[in-house]
């Protein structure tokens, strides 16, 4: 170990004659008997004082500058030393900390709410959960220590005890406020008379299936690889399996060709209770392939993309994450409900497998196909469904769009009997098949390629939105609408619907629940709805209800005056794809605006409307974040009958202007009951909103010329 001696001996050594040459400095070379004492010296006084260094330099023959420097040297040494040390300490503990993090997170994007089968919303979440699980876990001892105590006072088991009656709340008036009218009173009816109805405003999973073991996902990895065998053969042969129908052109399945291809099918086949459900289609979609496989593997977003058929979607456990970036080789456990928005069609409910395969660069398929659980009768809906193998086929075309290819295949054993009006739509295949799935993808795609258009220079918003920003804002803000409007009048289990005394066949059927969504108003919301048969086409009944210039002779609220449309958004290629917002003449509301949202494809329409104040619309227009305006969206749903064309009845109907059949029409409103926390409702308001409706049809029978039907 060599140190500078700092101008200790030989510091002042030569110099050249030359004036050139510089003084350089000298180091000294300790020996190691020096370096042993000052070792150890250092050992017992890192720090020596002046009468410590002078004793030193005697003993060493240094001088004490140089002494001096050689503690200093080696106390930097030292000091040096252990930081290093730390710094690796320190390194290896932040390494060993960030993997755990890293392992945490994994971890967590897997975690499932045992509750409700989504994933937690956030980690915090999760963490509070577990601590909530480990206080339940206390009280649950608690009370049993309770329990037992008790049980030895009275002398038998407290499981025999009557139970705890729930505490009803208070009564519940529905004012007449949100009708331009006055409020009314009566005797109060207790909501839990009304037999069927819920509180509830999200539907949770009807059975949530145990852990999955690794012979369950196994199996679940054979049954999808089968279905997807499956499902490219149904895509991709055409006659014997498929065969055209003479009636309509449509695709319809072979049963005995199928049988003969896919013999291990036969056990659903000869079942003489159930009925099959088999369509195909195939269209051009706005849309890169990539990202419809993206939407298709999120439930979230899944569930965004079709908000008229699915009523919930939810991932129960990821069996397989699959390729990056590509979804190639991703297989979920999935729970999805699929509906007809009216309140007289019960929801489909499917427990399945989706997986997804990378079939080239450019193509993949995604195959559906269901997965059974022992329910031991968990199942409240009044439709078994089972889904064989069903699914897509999206290739990428060269201007950004996609081909897709859709198959719906399915099994149905019907509990109770399909209603009249739906049966026709139903049984056809029509409601839940492919037609119905391709054409709502190909108009929502389209809604999503105008929502991403930057700009607006479209004739009717000049001045109006006033940015890109605000456009954007107030198609979200419309989106939510109808997603709530769908919603509202779901048959999920959330959604129990009790039957009131009607002006038809039908009658108004009517569910409430308690609105804690921030974007809804707070407090207690009604939802009522009704379906009516009209002889006239689909399409006449859209531009009906679309025409600001009609509204008022159906529009009960608007007390029949007139309004006008003050900004127009375009969704999509069809002119009855659009956002508007209407403002009513000559009323005392003039802060109160209309939102309006219509849409339309071959298998049906919707006219979706809320009242939103002026101030809220002003924000979203100035595009900022419109997830808290409150919205309760009231309107209809518009469908074909499913009827074939005939000589008589409704095709020869003067109100069938295009002799295309009849439309199924469901009138709904939502209305808030009350602010306040209550679960009664009032007998005579009830009856009031039944009115409403009654009066509704019948103004819409009217104007349509169809009082008889």
């Amino acid at each position: 170990m060599e140190f500078g001696s700092g101008g200790g001996a030989g510091s002042d050594g030569d110099h050249d004659a030359s004036d050139s040459q510089r003084r350089k400095k000298r180091y000294h070379r300790h020996t190691a008997n020096q370096i042993q004492k000052l070792e150890g010296m250092f050992k017992e006084c890192p720090h020596p004082d002046e009468k410590q260094r002078l004793q030193l330099s005697r003993e060493l023959g240094l001088a004490p500058r140089q002494i001096k420097f050689w503690f200093q040297n080696r106390r930097t040494q030292m000091k040096a030393q252990h930081e290093r040390a730390d710094n690796c300490v320190l390194r290896a503990e932040n390494d060993k900390i960030r993997c755990e993090n890293i392992a945490i997170r994994e971890a967590l994007k897997n975690v499932i709410c045992p509750a409700c089968g989504v994933p937690p919303l956030n980690e915090d979440s999760y963490f509070d959960e577990h601590k909530f699980r480990m206080e339940n876990a206390q009280l649950k001892e608690e009370l049993d220590r309770v329990s037992s105590i008790a049980a030895k006072c009275i002398g038998r088991p407290i499981s025999q005890l009557p139970p705890v009656q729930p505490i009803h709340v208070s009564s519940l008036e529905l004012s007449m406020a949100s009708f331009g009218g006055p409020g009314v009173g009566g005797p109060s009816l207790d909501l839990d008379l009304l037999p069927g109805t819920t509180s509830s405003a999200m539907p949770s999973l009807p059975y949530h299936p145990t852990v999955l073991s690794d012979m369950d996902k196994s199996l679940m990895t054979d049954i999808a690889a089968n279905a997807m065998e499956e499902l490219l053969r149904l895509l991709q042969t055409n006659e014997p399996l498929w065969i055209k129908s003479a009636t309509d052109g449509r695709d319809v399945l072979n049963l005995e060709s199928y049988e003969r291809i896919f013999p291990r099918a036969n056990s659903h086949l000869k079942n003489p209770d159930l009925r099959i459900e088999a369509s195909r289609d195939s269209g051009v979609v706005i849309m890169n392939g990539l990202a419809l496989v993206e939407m298709f593997m999120d439930p979230n977003k899944f569930g965004d993309l079709f908000p008229t058929i699915v009523s919930m979607a939810k991932t129960i456990e990821v069996i397989s994450s699959g390729m990056l970036g590509s979804q190639s080789g991703s297989l979920q456990l999935m729970y999805k409900e699929l509906q007809v928005l009216s309140p007289l069609v019960q929801t489909r409910e499917f427990y399945f497998l989706r997986y997804c395969q990378q079939i080239e660069q450019g193509l993949w398929a995604i195959v559906d196909v269901s997965y059974d659980f022992p329910r031991d009768n968990q199942f409240t809906n009044q439709c078994r469904s089972h889904r064989l193998p069903s699914g897509c086929l999206i290739q990428d075309m060269p201007n950004g769009y996609s081909k897709v290819s859709w198959v719906e295949h399915v099994e149905i054993e019907d509990k109770a009997p399909t209603h009249r009006l739906y049966r026709d739509l139903i049984h056809s295949g029509l409601a839940f098949g492919a037609e119905r799935w391709l054409a709502a993808l190909q108009r929502m795609c389209e809604r999503f390629a105008c929502l991403m258009v930057s700009g607006t220079s479209t004739r009717d918003l000049e001045g109006v939105i006033p940015s890109p920003e605000g456009k954007r804002s107030m198609m979200k803000l419309a989106q939510r609408m109808v997603n709530n409007f769908c919603a509202s009048i779901s048959t999920s289990n959330g959604h129990r619907w009790t039957t009131l005394s009607g002006m038809n066949e039908v009658g108004v059927r009517v569910t409430i629940h308690k609105s804690t969504d921030p974007g809804q108003p707070n407090g207690v919301v009604l939802s009522a709805a009704t379906t009516i048969w009209l002889p006239v086409s689909p399409q006449n009944v859209f531009n009906f209800f679309k025409d600001e210039r009609t509204r008022p002779q159906w529009d009960v609220l608007s007390n029949n005056n007139a309004v006008q449309e003050v900004a127009h958004i375009a969704n999509g290629s069809h002119p009855g794809n659009c956002i508007s917002v209407l403002r009513a003449f000559n009323t005392s509301q003039n802060n109160m605006l209309m939102l309006q949202e219509s849409c339309i494809d071959s298998s049906g329409s919707l006219v979706v409307y809320s009242p939103v104040d002026l101030p809220s619309i002003n924000i979203a227009m100035s595009g900022e974040d419109p997830s808290y305006i409150p919205l309760l969206p009231s309107g209809f749903t518009i469908s074909p009958d499913g009827r074939p064309e005939q000589g008589n009845g409704a095709s020869t109907s003067s109100c069938n202007v295009h002799g295309s059949g009849g439309s199924l029409v469901t009138v709904a409103f939502q209305i808030l009951v009350s602010s306040l926390p209550s679960a009664k409702l009032n007998l005579e308001s009830v009856n009031t909103v039944n009115t409403l409706i009654g009066t509704t049809v019948q103004q819409i029978k009217a104007a349509l010329n169809c009082n008889s039907s």
